[in-house]
């Protein structure tokens, strides 16, 4: 596993990567927290034939530049995330799609909106539907409230984030290795972008052309998520064709934090059938 760096829109943006650059690549994206979310399946991911790419959005994880609210919604990401695919350097070959929190809304977009071949998406505790923003998000979309939230306060509030979404005591050093991207004002200021920008009318605009898709999707869940309840990837599985649920149990909001490996399975028999 190795980190990169390479220019989008003239700022650049950190990945995390491992395999063959020939090998067919899955396209990791994370929502509220970094690419940190994705790195215990890399490993894994790579041994499969696939090639894993975790990318940092900008102005969060190691990538460099700053989202402004208009710059942080789903539609504004998804196109974003095109044009890295296109740097990248994967030409017109098929992408493979996984998303988790609203990086889980930014892959659904693409899914059924980008220019791009996507044939397979994953979905791990996503949003979808009404299903967000979180409280705890939702908050930050008050002018008030965001004008008088410091970055303390959002460090402050990521630890408690990060604390509960992993499901598992966790040491100290592991914290801070979550929050180290937090102590840079300028992420703080891109996270505080999404969660003003975070509204759900972009997933649910996107539901009549998933129940159209008769592409393969499936959803990973850690049953025990506050923040995305499994009933929405319940619902999910009903209503959209093609699709499977497949529960981690004893797990939160970041089911890759405890059962790595079974993660890691299911998605190589995914996306390598």
């Amino acid at each position: 596993m190795r980190r990169f760096s390479i220019e989008v829109d003239g700022v650049p943006t950190s990945y995390l990567t491992a395999g063959n650059t020939d090998h067919p690549l899955l396209l990791l994206l994370h929502g509220t927290y970094w690419s940190r979310v994705w790195e215990p399946v890399l490993e894994s991911l790579a041994q499969s034939g696939l090639r894993p790419v975790a990318v940092d959005l900008p102005g969060f994880g190691r990538s460099d530049g700053e989202l402004t609210p208009e710059q942080a919604t789903i539609p504004a990401l998804a196109a974003w995330t095109e044009r890295f695919v296109e740097v990248l350097g994967n030409g017109n070959r098929p992408v493979l799609l996984a998303g988790h929190d609203i990086g889980g809304g930014i892959a659904q977009h693409m899914f059924v909106n980008a220019k791009l071949d996507v044939p397979r998406l994953a979905l791990m505790n996503s949003v979808m539907y009404d299903s967000w923003p979180a409280p705890t998000v939702l908050r930050f979309r008050d002018p008030a409230v965001a004008a008088a939230t410091s970055p303390a306060d959002i460090l402050a509030a990521r630890r408690q984030s990060v604390t509960l979404a992993l499901g598992r005591p966790a040491e100290e050093s592991e914290l801070q290795d979550w929050l180290d991207p937090w102590k840079d004002p300028r992420v703080t200021r891109s996270w505080l972008s999404m969660a003003i920008s975070a509204d759900s009318r972009y997933t649910l605009a996107l539901v009549p052309a998933l129940k159209a898709s008769p592409k393969s999707k499936l959803l990973i869940w850690g049953e025990d998520d506050s923040f995305q309840k499994v009933e929405f990837a319940e619902r999910f599985v009903q209503e959209i064709p093609n699709s499977r649920l497949i529960r981690i149990y004893k797990a939160g909001h970041i089911p890759t934090a405890t059962a790595s490996e079974a993660i890691a399975a299911e998605m190589q028999k995914f996306f390598g059938a």
